[in-house]
């Protein structure tokens, strides 16, 4: 059946999609500035002449990111991280969340736990107390010191045992009936329902490995181990420095095209291309894990 809308409904839905374009493009034109900004010369951007469009298009901002082993070896770094923070999260979120679906009949310390939980995620001992304790465990400039600090992530095991409440109860009654311990219960029934749900938190995980740099100051005190966006944050034209390293008279020629702004632009689309590779795949399941994973019914 084919329904025939009215002038007043059909104007409703176009403005509706040209206000959502609007926004779209308020959000987009910005980004597409940065990305002007990092393949333009040093003096268009220094004048405030870049639009839309790169003026006296340059990759030398590129070049200075990518020409640098230790570019790699951060980048690699992070792979490594993203990697293990990942695995980390997921099975401790899962885990952790799984016992607390359980009524106080069946787990006795289970408002306990809650209740240190809701403390956890609202307080927390600051930057000092976390740098000693990280300290005291020898993790210092270990990759540990970048997983291990965030490895439980309170909001997802809430987001994740929310989900869980919202599976049908009868499913894990009638494994257990077939003689399902609950380890099997939680992998085998209530894991694959919650693909949506550990997708989300995948990819929080993910973006939030990825993009940190702070952890980096913090707990790395060795510049070659630094994760990708701390070495890139570290990152700076020095003109001096370099006429004083000896540099070639053509290397210097091509960073004259170079300034702190179209490297920092250009650092900002370096960071991003991995997370735009990433988020389509896994965009499909976020509002869903997010929407059913947040409200108990």
């Amino acid at each position: 059946m084919i329904e025939n809308r009215s002038f007043s409904s059909r104007a409703r839905v176009s403005i509706i999609y040209c206000i959502v374009i609007l926004l779209g493009l308020v959000c987009l034109l910005p980004l597409w500035n940065i990305v002007a900004i990092s393949f333009s010369s040093s003096a268009a951007v220094t004048a405030n002449k870049v639009g839309l469009a790169p003026v006296d298009f340059t990759t030398v901002a590129y070049k200075k990111i990518i020409e640098d082993s230790q570019f790699w070896r951060s980048f690699m770094i992070s792979v490594v991280r993203v990697i293990l923070a990942v695995i980390l999260n997921t099975v401790l979120v899962v885990l952790m969340a799984y016992p607390l679906t359980k009524s106080t009949r069946e787990f006795r310390g289970r408002n306990l736990y809650m209740n240190l939980l809701i403390f956890a995620m609202l307080f927390n001992g600051g930057m000092i107390p976390s740098f000693i304790l990280v300290k005291e465990l020898g993790l210092l400039n270990s990759i540990w010191a970048l997983v291990l600090p965030g490895a439980l992530p309170i909001f997802n095991v809430i987001l994740v045992m929310n989900f869980f409440l919202g599976i049908p109860k009868s499913l894990e009654e009638a494994a257990i009936i077939d003689g399902a311990n609950p380890l099997q219960v939680l992998i085998k029934i209530l894991v694959p329902c919650a693909k949506p749900c550990i997708a989300t938190i995948v990819l929080f995980s993910i973006v939030g490995s990825w993009n940190d740099f702070f952890s980096g100051l913090i707990y790395i005190q060795k510049p070659r181990n630094y994760p990708i966006m701390t070495y890139i944050q570290s990152l700076n034209v020095d003109i001096q420095e370099l006429l004083k390293s000896g540099m070639s008279s053509s290397s210097l020629g091509n960073l004259s095209e170079l300034s702190n702004k179209n490297l920092n632009a250009a650092k900002i689309v370096v960071a991003v291309i991995p997370l735009l590779l990433i988020y389509p795949i896994l965009q499909k399941y976020l509002i869903t894990g997010i929407v059913m994973g947040s409200v108990k019914e």
